[in-house]
């Protein structure tokens, strides 16, 4: 039996097109990012102002864990996530394509496995807080501004041909996904 990380979604309409491709809910997405972005700024903060890293500590194994959960079992069934679908319940859900978030949540979880053993291993100082800054960036940009910095990547990786076209590109947030098809046409 498989584990299903992702909503199939065949026949339902997103831009007046049907989908035939795996799909998330971009508003859950926005909403856990923004959840793992306020637990990542208090323990950034502890170790940038205090020199305290036990919570940076702390919060980059869970972040790891996260991230590894999201990538086999789906953002739905993460412990972010089962939050962020409670607090998006009421609104109706945005699909968007479960790969290019698939390929940014793999970023997640190298730059998370890269903190765990960092802060893990007594390193302290400007290494873990200027990577933690940049996870918060990331984050941050994701949860208020929807700009998933990683989608943006895999979908620069497929113009170039280094990552197959499938399906998967029918309902990127904000249209990244268009340049692809397009080129596929010409």
């Amino acid at each position: 039996m498989s584990v299903r990380f992702h909503e199939d979604i065949a026949g339902r309409p997103a831009d007046g097109r049907p989908l035939r491709t795996a799909v998330c809910d971009d508003n859950q997405v926005r909403a856990a990012a923004g959840l793992t972005m306020a637990a990542g700024a208090v323990a950034f903060a502890y170790a940038y102002f205090d020199r305290f890293y036990v919570p940076l500590q702390v919060v980059a194994t869970f972040f790891f864990v996260e991230f590894a959960l999201r990538l086999t079992v789906g953002v739905r069934r993460s412990a972010t996530g089962l939050v962020a679908g409670v607090l998006t319940r009421s609104y109706p859900p945005t699909w968007v394509s479960v790969k290019p978030k698939r390929f940014a949540w793999t970023l997640g979880l190298g730059l998370s496995g890269a903190m765990t053993v960092i802060t893990n291993t007594g390193i302290r100082g400007t290494l873990p807080r200027t990577i933690c800054l940049l996870c918060l960036t990331l984050m941050w940009l994701e949860s208020v501004l929807g700009l998933c910095v990683g989608c943006e990547i895999h979908a620069v990786l497929v113009r170039r041909g280094w990552v197959g076209e499938d399906t998967a590109y029918e309902a990127c947030a904000h249209g990244v996904c268009e340049a692809p098809r397009t080129r596929a046409r010409a």
